[in-house]
């Protein structure tokens, strides 16, 4: 079925397009979204979410013109994997909500203790001064810019280390937010006053946070489905924050299994405590509730 087909007559201009869904989706229809929306991303929505996910679809259908629920839902099972549309249609329905230094224990701990260890572990061994870091699920680059934050704040002349930080996530739009480095009043609100004045610009409209080349040199961002292998030299910390508590168990496993083949030996994974993930982390190491290290042997 083409796209011409699922459009409706366009209204004249003022009108209101008499093809945008005013209801929600029905309980049928939120099964087979909820369906598809699992198989392609791991993600669980839940019937609680039936408002937000026809309110989140709905938008889709203005972009589209396509004439309801229904026929959005053909268009997408139509649809080969790598159309744009299907970028579109999870950028709508995965949730992009964070902000700078979230979780504040996590970021003492790695300002206090993983950077002062690392940095003293070269010292020591004279190993080579590089670091790889993972931002999965990164949303617009606030995960990924705290951790460069701590690391040009806290990691002795860190200018001679090799570092990388990646910043992936499966919403291209928030990918391309995470790009420009730019950040609201909001997702500022938790950033030491001197890590702002050090590390960003502000705004002449003061609304507005600009990342300096002294972080945004570290970090590089693209798209990745958490389902999928990332094909990556080994990360000596990834971040899996506040994301896993969207999935069923098995796509929960299927993701950690991922998450396991991109850790070198002494790794280190953090997760969020409340995503309920520790009897799928059985082979790791137990630091905390939220720090696992994959063994070395």
């Amino acid at each position: 079925m083409s796209l011409s087909e699922l459009i409706a007559p366009q209204p004249p201009v003022g009108a209101i397009p008499s093809f945008v869904a005013i209801d929600q989706v029905s309980d049928a229809q939120l099964a087979r979204y909820a369906e598809l929306i699992h198989t392609r991303t791991g993600i669980r929505i839940l019937p609680q979410k039936k408002m937000l996910l026809s309110n989140r679809l709905r938008r889709r259908l203005r972009a589209t013109g396509v004439k309801d629920f229904e026929k959005y839902y053909q268009y997408l099972k139509e649809l080969p994997p790598r159309d744009p549309e299907w970028d579109a249609f999870f950028q709508e329905v995965t949730t992009h909500e964070t902000y700078l230094f979230r979780d504040k224990n996590q970021w003492d701990w790695l300002r206090k203790v993983y950077l002062p260890e690392r940095s003293a572990s070269v010292r020591t061994t004279g190993g080579r001064p590089c670091m790889r870091i993972w931002s999965a699920a990164c949303s617009t680059g606030d995960e990924a810019t705290t951790a460069a934050c701590c690391i040009a704040a806290c990691l002795p002349a860190f200018q001679r280390w090799q570092i990388r930080i990646l910043g992936t996530d499966i919403g291209v739009e928030a990918v391309k937010q995470a790009k420009t480095a730019v950040f609201g009043q909001r997702a500022m609100h938790l950033v030491p006053k001197d890590y702002c004045q050090r590390f960003f610009t502000k705004a002449k409209d003061n609304e507005v946070w600009q990342a300096r080349p002294i972080l945004t040199d570290m970090m590089s961002f693209r798209q990745h489905n958490l389902m999928a292998p990332l094909h990556e030299r080994p990360f000596d910390l990834v971040f899996l924050k506040n994301v896993l508590i969207y999935f069923s168990k098995p796509s929960k496993a299927a993701v950690l299994h991922n998450i396991r083949a991109t850790l070198r030996p002494g790794g280190l994974l953090m997760v969020s405590a409340s995503e309920g993930v520790s009897d799928l982390l059985h082979d790791l190491e137990r630091i905390e509730s939220w720090l696992y290290r994959k063994p070395v042997s």
